[in-house]
């Protein structure tokens, strides 16, 4: 007993000595987060959209066929996503969630995942779009900004390669001439004759290989966290991701109408795609118009998925897969013209459900139908990297019961919010409320995805009962969503 006691004291001390002995045992981590990914490629049985990619690596990995993110806007989404925290406050539903809260210093409760990763031997490196900046960067009135970062104790290294476009916001809008987007005047989709590296993503990706190599010697773990821009509007990519697809071939939304029975802040006139960029005249009700966008969304989706191919065979390329965590997630869904929307920031299915596909090393391949949520990632990474949460507050739930068993039921339902509303999505029912104010009372949303699972008809007066039903799980759980 003496003995053990002994080397148990020896490793301790070791240790504490070099904890880059420790730290070198805990797998890498990938993290690749895509902007505005709906879950609709192959590997979700959508047969229409190409990418092979995402396909070939859901064949090893788990996927998550029914994830649900807390905010359906970028900057929210991702403030919930590395603080592992619900939105409690209004402005967690805006995208200057990160850099009024993080940025500012003034979350207490928030250290986000990058940082603990960082704080405990790991070398932390963002290339892209991971938090609201599209280079981790807090940019005031100019295109230069003032440099500071948007989460200053997260990353070892921080960037984007701006080629053409010079700065961070002209990259994420970036069009192939190297300008970026003009609010109203620029075309909402394009498809010029370049190769890859003709549109920011494509630098993205060169640069994540590239970081894959020189950091494969690294005598410490890696988190490496990228992220690319499409299908993000405007929808631009290379042409010859166009021409994969035939337009005679391109359907039109299964539900172009707008909802029955809604409450007025569920819907929306689709600014983002409306406002900010230019149309033909009478384009809005135009399904031909509408075929045009939903084929150039879908060539956005494929030149993405051949950047995000690259980024996995270099990893096994560099013999790195049996080492390394690698998550792939969209931020939220997106409206291709679904209830008579072009977007996301509603608390629908086609905003709030989004991709999530997890590779852990040693764990079979799956697909599960558990209900999960943006939130659970924070505390799977720590749990299966070891890393210490005591002190943390972590809203979510580690995903291990899951991948573990791709028959586990996960959770009972999803929250999200926005517009100051709450929307609950159990197995078969979404139930959304909107709290009463001083100019309108409350309003109950009832969608039954059995028998509806579109999201056409709001049935809340017509099925009170099961209103009652899910009214107390709601009212327990959308606690924490009540501003404070």
């Amino acid at each position: 007993m003496r003995c053990q006691r002994i080397h148990i004291i020896a490793a301790l001390i070791t240790v504490m000595i070099c904890p880059e002995l420790h730290a070198a045992e805990r797998p890498n981590v990938l993290f690749i987060a895509v902007d505005d990914l709906r879950p609709e490629l192959g590997c979700y049985d959508e047969t229409h959209i190409k990418s092979p990619h995402l396909d070939r690596f859901a064949s090893t990995a788990h996927l998550f066929n029914r994830h649900y993110v807390q905010v359906p806007t970028c900057g929210a989404s991702r403030y919930a996503l590395l603080t592992g925290h619900r939105p409690t406050k209004r402005i967690h539903e805006s995208n200057g969630a990160i850099q009024s809260l993080l940025a500012a210093g003034v979350e207490d409760r928030a250290t986000s995942f990058p940082q603990l990763f960082r704080d405990n031997g790991y070398h932390t490196v963002c290339i892209g779009k991971i938090s609201h900046q599209p280079d981790g960067r807090v940019y005031s009135y100019g295109l230069e900004g003032d440099g500071r970062l948007e989460m200053p104790f997260s990353w070892d290294e921080v960037g984007l390669p701006y080629g053409k476009w010079k700065h961070g916001w002209p990259s994420f809008f970036g069009y192939a001439s190297g300008e970026g987007r003009t609010r109203g005047q620029s075309p909402p989709f394009e498809s010029a004759d370049v190769d890859d590296e003709g549109y920011p993503d494509g630098l993205i990706a060169k640069s994540a290989v590239e970081t894959l190599r020189r950091m494969k010697n690294y005598d410490q773990p890696f988190l490496l966290a990228v992220g690319f821009f499409k299908p993000h509007l405007p929808f631009c990519a290379p042409k010859k991701y166009y021409d994969l697809y035939d337009p005679a071939d391109i359907e039109l939304s299964p539900n172009p109408e707008k909802p029955e029975g809604i409450a007025p802040q569920s819907w929306h006139g689709s600014g983002e795609m409306f406002g900010n960029y230019k149309h033909p005249d009478g384009s809005r009700n135009d399904p031909e118009h509408h075929r045009h966008l939903r084929h150039a969304y879908y060539a956005c989706v494929s030149y993405v998925d051949a950047q995000v191919g690259k980024v996995l065979d270099e990893l096994k390329e560099l013999e790195l897969e049996q080492d390394t965590i690698v998550v792939v997630w969209g931020d939220h869904g997106w409206h291709l013209g679904d209830q008579n929307i072009w977007g996301k920031h509603t608390n629908f299915e086609r905003a709030v459900r989004s991709t999530l596909i997890v590779r852990v090393p040693g764990i079979s391949p799956g697909s599960t139908d558990a209900i999960v949520e943006t939130v659970d990632l924070y505390p799977t990474l720590t749990d299966y990297c070891d890393l210490p949460t005591e002190g943390l507050t972590l809203d979510g739930l580690s995903l291990r019961p899951v991948l573990n068993d791709p028959q586990h039921p996960g959770k009972t339902a999803a929250f999200s919010k926005f517009r100051g509303g709450t929307t609950m999505r159990t197995d078969r029912y979404r139930l959304t409320i909107y709290p009463p104010d001083k100019k309108k009372p409350e309003f109950v949303e009832l969608f039954d995805h059995q028998t509806d699972p579109l999201e056409t008809t709001n049935v809340a007066e017509q099925h009170p009962e099961i209103v009652k039903e899910l009214r107390p799980m709601f009212d327990e759980y959308s606690s924490v969503y009540q501003d404070n």
